[in-house]
């Protein structure tokens, strides 16, 4: 195994290509609040796939095939506080940021489980935020080789990592801001929305109570669609009473493309698989599809492309 050192070396040297440009204030109407500033931005916040190690560098490969970026050098090293081994590759895409884990030891729990990982402005400020808004704190916060994590549990069993890094990073601004999609039942979708909106003064930017049961798979209903933004980026939150037909509720990221018949052409050239065919819903056309190695995405662009 190389030394975990190198973990921190190959990070700050291997998106030398980033566009050098200093993190951005994150921009806040309520910073007179005591636990402002918490997000850096989106780009800063990235999905956490995990495939089987093997499975690493197919996965990798068809996802910059279909959506274009670059990915860090590839390495070994330990990201969790109790002993365990990991492949490790950095993904920067035009439309979100991935960390891909391809554990050769057992994955100790609850790793594995968290969708996203969040890049904050002060670390303590953003543990203790997260807990007055809620948050329960699953796994407490441990160093890295480059700086502070913590998994985090929203009600509704919202698993989350909290990070942050010794040195700033500076990654490009996306071109598209990707959805972090949140399936909950309707007994604790209202306590998440409002402790989330909450923590990460975001707004709740549409809330249909009467989506069309199409988006997810079931054409006959209806279901709650609930849109949140805020500097840590999109959410999307489903709200169903959970009988949900394969694959929805499997997709952790919603991408937003220009041109959907594009993009999947290229996610089957790279090995994809289309599990829902495009279809057009509310504005947008969508599709989901399984990328090698198992990670399950739904790409979405404007019905009008």
């Amino acid at each position: 195994m190389r030394s975990i050192s190198i973990y921190a070396a190959l990070i700050a040297t291997s998106f030398a290509f980033a566009p050098s440009a200093a993190i951005p204030a994150p921009r806040n109407s309520r910073a007179s609040q005591p636990y402002s500033k918490l997000a850096v931005g989106p780009q800063y916040d990235s999905t956490h796939v995990y495939v089987a190690a093997e499975d690493l560098d197919r996965f990798v490969a068809s996802f910059v095939g279909t959506f274009g970026g670059t990915a860090s050098q590839k390495f070994v090293t330990s990201v969790t506080p109790m002993p365990s081994q990991t492949t490790f590759q950095f993904v920067l895409a035009p439309v979100g940021t991935l960390s891909v884990f391809g554990f050769i030891s057992p994955i100790p729990y609850p790793f594995g489980a968290e969708r996203t990982g969040y890049l904050v402005v002060n670390f303590d400020t953003a543990v203790r935020a997260a807990q007055a808004d809620g948050a329960d704190i699953i796994v407490a916060p441990f160093p890295d080789p480059i700086g502070r994590d913590v998994l985090i549990q929203w009600p509704g069993g919202v698993n989350m990592q909290l990070y942050w890094h010794t040195t700033p990073p500076s990654y490009a601004k996306l071109e598209t801001i990707p959805e972090n999609r949140v399936y909950l039942s309707t007994v604790k979708a209202d306590d998440f929305i409002k402790r989330f909106v909450h923590f990460s003064h975001g707004k709740v930017v549409s809330d249909d109570r009467i989506a069309p049961g199409l988006e997810i798979g079931r054409p006959s209903d209806t279901y709650r669609s609930v849109r949140i933004e805020s500097q840590f980026g999109k959410m999307s939150v489903i709200v169903s009473d959970g009988h949900l037909p394969y694959p929805y509720g499997r997709e952790l990221t919603g991408y937003e493309v220009a041109n959907l018949a594009d993009t999947i052409g290229k996610a089957k050239a790279s090995g994809a698989t289309v599990l829902v065919a495009p279809y057009t819903s509310r504005g947008r056309q969508a599709a989901v599809v399984q990328f090698p190695g198992g990670y399950i995405a739904e790409i979405h662009t404007s019905s009008g492309n």
